[in-house]
């Protein structure tokens, strides 16, 4: 048997496998990740914009500035493309290898049988001669290469007999191992060339690579703000607990992402010496003389005077403070976030500190809240939420009020009538009027339900001192469109009607409470009665302990229903034993309901949360804008947070979220507000009131009636003798003359 041989690849088809196997697993996944997909953003974008000169201006914007975008795109497209070429092109070769240099098989190749005679393997060799000979017109001259070899190496003994044995004509040869790179490489002449690719891979270009990275990534926070930001918003929120609107936008605007020294992306021009102070001068109450660092910084006036510009809808010169306007705009929504992740963790640190840090109001954190749908509407606090909708301006906010109905929400215009509406809109052309109700259409109609329980305990709806108290919010989100059906007589009882009619009903409940007294005495007085007789029937019956028995139970049951007879009582107690099985049977159900959700939660949470949900109408926003909401629980008296924001991401129908916080310590009825806050729409925020009977948590047992354990076990267990009976007690006391214990 021969040796063993590494050798490197002298033909390439070895290397030819290592291209392809190297291409194969950077084409297939950067092709599903890299390929460019916009053009299907941007028809299903534009389907969803109006026609109003607010989109047609962001429109082209958008396209002006992502005109880079459309070379990148190609690029990106013919890299992939020519990768998927090269990689067919080496699959050719790699076949045609093959090939040619499959195994060698003489019999195959002069197409006679295994163990043919001398004279039929002549005869098949003169026969293929004439046919592939290269002086023939049918001739090939590697084809008759191969015939040559195969008919030498059967009419050499030696040869045929090495290939029925070992099947190669020359003999058992050596293993070799093939290293799937082309010789050249380990060449002399070659060796500076490589080794200085190899140094500036791995020495230069994957260390800068590296370490650029890693120098931006520790600049930041998870949510891409900087570091420096957070600082000063952890150095800022303490000293004001309770934030006014205005103050949150003075530290919005000192945030570092709009200094040069932190962000190479800011642009400062001569022409801001002169237009910032114009601008100024156009703003009230802006605190340009407040002398707080870095508040006072001409970076951080700037960027305050363009938030009030856009959020006054002032117009700029679309060639300086216009373009400064919509980078900080769009800046905004993530440092308005961060913020309020940052207050939420300050009023944590408060609550754990034990009151040692400035307690920070709720107020503060919904100011911050507040904020979010301004910026991304281009509207303060106190305007009328119809500007929203395209074509309505301050002028035209009159047609929405007269003497028959003010109209000052969305949902109240939804739910208007076709004719009414259309009246109102009266000043739009059918065009216009059709941008205005496709936008309503798609807005929010948000509704949600809330359960409090406490999971894990037996009575999950009493609510102890101390304990974990879980409210779970559903949210159901749909369409403004649904409140359409006036011509159809549908009608969709809203968020607004449900407090309506709460507030009726409680009103209601107040005025009968007498009444309400009055028939409660009278049931128990009905009660009474209803026991009296059957104490009275039970003792004049003479029967046995197992009817006794029976009776008593059928009494129990009979004290709603006492025109039972005797007979019927066991019949009942049979049903309530089978209600009984039935709910426990309900209660498995729950119990695997409960665990399917938490399962299938888990899995959500493994798998990521998504950013698309739902796209906003906005204008004077300079990006594509999703869908976001925040959901907590405050304790509206103490002007305290009691649960931690979450901020839910991907509302597309319907959402479930848990909240948890701890039951107050003290026994008593307690109201706690649910609330749901949109970050991009003004007039969309809801609260739901919950209230929780709190009662005193009850005490620990300092001796466990199974730990209570008899001097005589004790005395058995130090001697080492066994008992027959069990090793706990239970509450009764044993009675040692009973048991024939001689306690000596």
């Amino acid at each position: 048997m021969g040796g063993q041989k590494f050798q490197y690849d002298e033909s390439g088809g070895t290397f030819f496998y290592f291209l392809i196997s190297f291409l194969a697993l950077l084409l297939i996944p950067g092709t599903y990740c890299w390929w460019p997909s916009a053009d299907k953003e941007d028809s299903r974008r534009g389907e969803a914009e109006c026609r109003c000169d607010g989109c047609k201006k962001k429109k082209q914007l958008r396209r002006s500035s992502d005109s880079w975008k459309g070379i990148k795109r190609l690029f990106i497209k013919l890299i992939l493309l020519a990768g998927w070429v090269a990689l067919g092109y080496l699959t050719y070769r790699v076949f045609q290898f093959d090939y040619e240099y499959a195994n060698f098989d003489p019999y195959d190749i002069l197409g006679v049988k295994m163990g043919a005679k001398e004279s039929e393997i002549k005869k098949a060799y003169r026969k293929l001669t004439l046919i592939y000979h290269p002086d023939k017109e049918t001739g090939d001259e590697k084809a008759f290469m191969k015939l040559t070899k195969a008919y030498q190496a059967l009419t050499d003994d030696e040869s045929r007999r090495n290939w029925e044995k070992y099947g190669n004509p020359d003999g058992p040869g050596a293993m070799s191992f093939g290293i799937a790179l082309p010789s050249w490489i380990v060449e002399k002449e070659n060796s500076i060339w490589v080794l200085g690719l190899y140094a500036l891979v791995f020495m230069v270009a994957l260390p800068t690579i590296v370490g650029m990275w890693w120098y931006k990534s520790i600049r930041y926070s998870s949510n891409q703000v900087l570091l420096e930001t957070i600082r000063t918003y952890y150095a800022f929120i303490p000293l004001t607990p309770f934030m006014q609107l205005k103050r949150v936008i003075m530290l919005i605007g000192a945030s570092y992402e709009f200094e040069r020294r932190f962000n190479s992306e800011i642009v400062e021009r001569e022409s801001d010496n002169y237009e910032v102070p114009k601008l100024m001068k156009q703003i009230e109450n802006l605190g340009e003389k407040n002398r707080e660092r870095p508040l006072c910084y001409k970076y951080s006036i700037k960027a305050r005077a363009l938030i009030h510009a856009h959020l006054s809808r002032i117009p700029l010169n679309p060639e300086t403070l216009d373009r400064d306007r919509m980078y900080v705009i769009k800046k905004c929504p993530a440092l308005i976030n961060e913020m309020i992740n940052c207050v939420v963790q300050l009023i944590k640190f408060s609550y754990y500190s034990g009151g040692e840090s400035k307690f920070i109001y709720i107020e503060t954190v919904e100011n911050c809240m507040k904020l979010s749908p301004m910026i991304v509407q281009a509207l303060w606090e106190h305007k009328s939420p119809l500007l929203q909708l395209p074509y309505v301006t301050e002028d035209t906010l009159r047609c929405f009020n007269n003497n028959k109905r003010q109209i000052r929400t969305l949902i109240q215009l939804a739910r208007l009538k076709n004719e009414d509406r259309r009246n109102m809109f009266r000043f739009l052309t059918d065009e216009e009027y059709e941008d205005v109700m496709k936008v309503l259409g798609r807005m929010p109609y948000l509704d949600f339900s809330v359960k409090s329980e406490v999971i894990d305990d037996d009575t999950s709806t009493v609510y102890t001192a101390g304990a974990t108290v879980t409210v779970t919010c559903t949210l159901w989100r749909r369409n403004m469109s649904i409140l359409f059906g006036d011509e159809k007589g549908e009608k969709v009882e809203t968020y607004e009607d449900k407090n309506n009619a709460k507030l009726a009903a409680e009103k209601v409940a107040a005025q009968q409470k007498p009444g309400k007294k009055a028939g409660k005495g009278k049931q128990r007085n009905e009660r009474k009665l209803i026991k009296e007789q059957i104490h009275a029937n039970a003792k004049k019956s003479n029967s046995a302990a197992s009817t006794k028995s029976k009776e008593s139970t059928g009494s129990m049951i009979l004290n709603e229903t006492p025109e039972h007879t005797s007979s019927e009582k066991s019949n009942v107690g049979n049903g309530n034993i089978s209600k009984t099985q039935d709910t426990n049977s309900e209660d498995d159900d729950d119990d695997w309901e409960k665990f399917q959700t938490g399962a299938n939660k888990r899995d959500k949470a493994l798998e990521g949360r998504s950013k698309v949900s739902h796209s906003v109408h906005c204008p004077y926003f300079p990006e594509d804008k999703q869908e976001y909401w925040w959901v907590y629980i405050t304790d509206r008296k103490s002007r305290s947070l009691l649960t931690a924001v979450y901020h839910v991401t991907e509302l597309v129908e319907k959402e479930e979220i848990q909240l948890k916080f701890t039951a107050p310590k003290w026994k008593g009825v307690y109201t706690f507000t649910v609330c749901v806050r949109s970050d991009s729409y003004l007039g969309f925020d809801q609260m739901h009131d919950i209230k929780l009977d709190v009662q005193e948590a009850p005490e620990v047992p300092t001796e466990h009636p199974q730990w209570q354990i008899s001097d005589d076990e004790e005395e058995s267990k130090d001697d080492g003798n066994s008992s027959d009976g069990s090793e706990f007690t239970t509450d009764e006391d044993v009675d040692e003359e009973d048991l024939n214990i001689d306690p000596n």
